[in-house]
């Protein structure tokens, strides 16, 4: 069982930046695939960003690429997401997630349903 707890969030203004950080404890924390998720009020949760196990491989939203990153350390078993050039649209519940589905060596889930491990939630909201 992995355990995930995440930080970080906040209210900034748009073109302002947030970092959000999730710790991973528990069997498996090292080899499990780890996404970013949000969902906004009224809306489905929906994808962000992953790191696949190993980490070499990224996977971003379209709506997200150059202006968020995923990073794991491995040594401290965390992943964070540097967001950059937020705006509005970007407010919502984010949340850490853990996979451990790998069909190949390289595969980076990005399916909510991929997902088994989920932290608690953290808001942020973007003002305009």
């Amino acid at each position: 069982q992995v355990q995930l707890v995440e930080s970080g969030g906040g209210l900034v203004q748009a073109g302002g930046s947030l970092t959000l950080s999730c710790a991973a404890s528990g069997d498996g924390a090292s080899n499990t695939h780890m996404g970013w998720f949000r969902q906004a009020p009224g809306m489905e949760r929906q994808f962000v960003a992953a790191v696949n196990w190993r980490p070499t491989y990224t996977l971003y939203e379209d709506s997200v690429k150059g202006r968020f990153t995923i990073a794991r350390d491995t040594a401290k078993n965390m992943v964070t997401l540097q967001m950059d050039s937020l705006k509005p649209e970007d407010t919502a519940v984010y949340y850490c997630a853990g996979s451990r589905y790998m069909p190949t060596y390289y595969y980076t889930p990005s399916k909510e349903n991929e997902y088994i491990y989920w932290g608690q939630g953290t808001q942020v909201t973007v003002s305009s």
